[in-house]
């Protein structure tokens, strides 16, 4: 098997990496990196967050939905505080030191690691207000978009409170604030930000909530928040390019049912699981590209296209077996939980239902997009 070395040299800003995958991270976040495949997102956080991926070893079924957590670097420019990984050591060579590549080889973490210096970063997928956190630790992640042509990314934040106990009395008030006056305060869930292709037509320029750029069609998070319980459907409609109003169709509907029962997995495990996450954010992804997405679904062995039929039944154990056979078809959707750092275990505190309000939420919104508004 070829190995391609992990050197400090070939790291690059994410938002250099493959076109339409920078919305794994918020925009202008200094000091996240990436490979040039794009394969490995680098992020600077806290140690809460470290702690909270660390910690997901315990916990098998919560990780299947997360990204793949490979380890931790330090970002310190002293050699002798820099370390491969943190993970569990028994796991180094599986879980933190090995990155597997879309050509199928790995990249093995070398030790030390040093960046030229300790970044100043936008605290990610938190509600930051423009405040910045120094930190000389990274999480190095999977990239959840690599392996698609053309990635539809979307980003929807879950939860009507979105702080943690540790938040300061001035910062409640300016969430509970935001919370109130977008779709979070009803629904427990806001869009965030989306990438869409377009699938080669042109995009003249800005549009209502949208820019261009390298032939998608980008929503912030103005949009978002410009969205009332009564317009958000409107949201998924332009994220799965659908007619408004209509029932989704074709290749987009089949696209809904798979995350459909990725959201009813995802919704079995989080029932069962005693824990606390606040301003977390679902990650979906799906193949943007019309003839790729056919081709890949028109290659699906038949046995496996009738257990995605559209029969809308709860899909208890989904979270068995969810993880893709190496050396599988490209891929056509994915959806991972992201962004942990407010997030902590409770045994004997029962399940999130802060969290579980925006996911029921979310499926809710999805089942609706197979029917007419």
């Amino acid at each position: 098997m070829e190995h391609q070395s992990f050197r400090r040299s070939q790291l690059i800003p994410f938002d250099g990496a493959a076109a339409g995958q920078e919305l794994m991270m918020p925009p202008h976040s200094e000091g996240v990196l990436s490979d040039p495949s794009g394969i490995v997102v680098i992020k600077p956080c806290k140690e809460a967050e470290i702690d909270f991926y660390q910690s997901t070893s315990s916990h098998p079924h919560f990780a299947i939905y997360i990204p793949t957590f490979m380890g931790t670097l330090s970002l310190s420019t002293n050699a002798d505080s820099t370390s491969a990984a943190d993970a569990d050591p028994s796991k180094l060579t599986h879980a933190a030191t090995m990155i597997p590549t879309a050509a199928g080889s790995a990249i093995p973490l070398e030790s030390p690691h040093t960046i030229a210096q300790a970044p100043v970063v936008e605290s990610a997928w938190a509600p930051s207000n423009g405040a910045k956190i120094t930190t000389d630790r990274a999480i190095v992640l999977e990239n959840v978009a690599a392996g698609f042509k053309k990635p539809n990314i979307l980003d929807v934040k879950l939860g009507k409170r979105l702080w943690d106990d540790k938040a300061p009395p001035a910062k409640r008030a300016r969430l509970e604030q935001a919370s109130e006056e977008t779709t979070c305060g009803l629904l427990g869930l806001r869009i965030e930000g989306m990438r869409i292709w377009q699938n080669g037509d042109e995009v003249d320029g800005d549009g209502d909530g949208f820019t261009s750029k390298d032939g998608y069609k980008v929503y912030g998070k103005p949009y978002g928040r410009s969205l009332s319980v009564e317009t958000i459907r409107q949201g998924f409609e332009e994220f799965f390019l659908l007619e408004r109003g209509a029932p989704a169709k074709g290749l987009a509907r089949k696209v809904i049912n798979r995350f459909l029962e990725d959201l009813d997995g995802l919704l079995y495990v989080l029932e069962r699981e005693e824990s606390r996450i606040y301003s977390a954010s679902l990650l979906f992804v799906y193949e943007g590209d019309k003839e790729t997405l056919k081709s890949t679904l028109a290659a699906e062995p038949e046995e496996d296209a009738l257990k995605r039929a559209d029969n809308n039944e709860t899909h208890e154990e989904t979270h068995e077996g969810d993880d893709d056979d190496e050396g599988g078809p490209p891929a056509v959707q994915a959806l991972k939980l992201i962004d942990f750092a407010h997030a902590e275990w409770t045994p004997g505190q029962g399940p999130d239902e802060n969290l579980l309000h925006g996911l029921k939420s979310t499926i809710k919104l999805f089942e609706g997009l197979l029917k007419s508004s």
